[in-house]
């Protein structure tokens, strides 16, 4: 007989923006999960604020699938239809690429779909179960349209298609997510040019008619064009998760006005609000300065990985770099700086040896020193709390510190807690937290350091039999430099780390 899945046991809560406090999280449908996060416009190579938002909603799957749920995790890929500056008029992020390159823009699409995919696969990110892209969707994205139209909230000028933001206004409420008043923004907004298709500025393009020059186009009931970038992520969730789902995810940025947006969409064409919890995962910084390529305080993930950067010391593992997110919680930002990192990697490599320890340690009778199942509970507290993974990873050090004691012989631990110990580690660290056990761990790095310096110390012997002291002197001296001084006695050279 097979035992109840976590979740029956476990009181989950999550952030929902829209309600902006913590609610008690109750799917749908019992023991099914259906979430969505927005993921990439693939015209460039994936940056680490992206990586972030992904790594986040990757531990909230992780956490989900550990308590038991089945969950169908969609995240699409935008390969059109999203204009420069989120913008209703402009130029195509994808086509700009493609016409600077001189490739088709399907070429653009695959070479940075894959860099994205081979960049989230270092951070050991699991793919999500349906990957849709906005151009596989077109077809969706007209019905979808027609039926906004038919129920009265947009409209057809010059070949385009608006979204009524004011109609929509008088019967629902738009701005709910991110705090705005229509009032407000319509007071706010200063008349354009560029606007002049539309009723009133704050309307949004559900399809855009192609300027000759737009590479990207599609036939439609309306004009040779394109679906508005806002649109293709409400057709694409619906119709892999329904009208209305558990989760749906994105960075902070996209809060307004792409997801009040999606909201509006999803409203106007179904009649109801189309997501239950909305969540959002902040920024990163660098060296506490916002990320921007135009001042060059940026990083890019194949830098990172490389140490190829005028900005950290040196390269960094996409385990470490992961641990040093999640050691943040999701919703706050986060600092990228050198130190920070290299305390990470301590921190991390610390973590990966204590789990190994732990089939080497020796059942007593009793367990001293350290209450497994308060412990236990408290892991499972840290998670359901809107997945605070730095109050999990406090936990884990926790059990470290008392790992490292048991196996000094100053505790003792009982075979039955031993096997939780063991369960519980490997499945929040592992599972839940998604680190690798395959990045070089400290007492691996000193097995290889030692047998560098134990080889080097033997070519040194045999420069100085065949009276080459300058070999042998540069090789005591550069290892010197390098913080590991050589000591000669009569038994042999040795040597200590400074």
């Amino acid at each position: 007989m097979t035992s109840n899945p976590s979740y029956t046991t476990q009181e989950l809560k999550i952030y929902n923006s829209i309600s902006g406090k913590k609610e008690t999280f109750t799917p749908i449908t019992e023991g099914n999960i259906g979430m969505y996060v927005c993921g990439p416009t693939v015209y460039s190579n994936v940056h680490l604020g992206n990586c972030r938002t992904f790594i986040s909603f990757d531990l909230v799957f992780r956490y989900l699938k550990y308590l038991g749920y089945k969950v169908r995790y969609v995240r699409n890929i935008t390969d059109a239809g999203h204009l420069e500056n989120d913008a209703d008029d402009g130029e195509d992020k994808v086509a700009k690429k493609a016409r600077i390159e001189q490739l088709e823009p399907m070429e653009i699409v695959q070479r940075y779909t894959l860099d994205f995919h081979q960049v989230m696969s270092k951070f050991n990110s699991i793919a999500p179960s349906i990957e849709p892209t906005a151009t596989g969707h077109i077809v969706e994205q007209i019905e979808i349209i027609k039926k906004i139209i038919d129920n009265g909230f947009a409209y057809e000028s010059n070949g385009s298609i608006y979204f009524d933001v004011q109609k929509f206004n008088e019967t629902n409420d738009y701005g709910k997510l991110s705090g705005r008043n229509l009032e407000d923004m319509i007071a706010n907004t200063r008349e354009l040019t560029a606007q002049s298709d539309k009723k009133n500025p704050q309307d949004f393009a559900l399809w855009k008619k192609a300027e000759p020059q737009h590479i990207m186009r599609w036939p439609s009931p309306w004009s040779d064009g394109f679906p508005g970038w806002h649109l293709e992520c409400t057709v694409m969730s619906t119709k892999y998760l329904g009208e209305r789902f558990d989760i749906h995810g994105g960075g902070m940025d996209l809060k307004f006005p792409h997801h009040e947006c999606e909201i509006a969409q999803g409203e106007a064409a179904c009649g109801q609000t189309p997501v239950n919890y909305w969540m959002h995962a902040n920024m990163l910084t660098l060296n506490g300065k916002k990320m921007s390529k135009s001042t060059g305080n940026t990083i890019s993930p194949g830098e990172l990985f490389s140490g190829n950067n005028d900005i950290l010391n040196k390269a960094f593992d996409a385990s470490v770099v992961r641990f040093f997110m999640l050691q943040a919680h999701y919703r706050s930002i986060l600092d990228f700086s050198n130190d920070a990192l290299e305390a990470s990697e301590k921190g991390f490599y610390k973590l990966i040896d204590a789990v190994k320890a732990i089939d080497t340690l020796s059942a007593n009778t009793k367990t001293e020193g350290f209450d497994i199942e308060k412990w236990t509970t408290s892991c499972y507290d840290a998670m359901n709390d809107d997945f605070n993974s730095p109050i999990l990873i406090a936990k884990l050090f926790d059990a470290v510190k008392f790992i490292n004691t048991v196996k000094e012989k100053k505790a003792t631990i009982s075979a039955s807690d031993l096997a939780i110990l063991h369960k519980t580690m490997h499945g929040f660290v592992f599972d839940v937290l998604g680190l690798v056990n395959t990045a070089e761990t400290s007492s691996d790095l000193g097995d290889k350091l030692t047998g560098t310096v134990e080889l080097l110390i033997t070519l040194r012997a045999e420069a100085r039999a065949n009276k080459d002291f300058a070999t042998s002197d540069k090789i005591r001296d550069e290892l010197l430099e390098m913080g590991i001084q050589l000591k000669d006695s009569r038994e042999g050279t040795s040597f200590s780390l400074n």
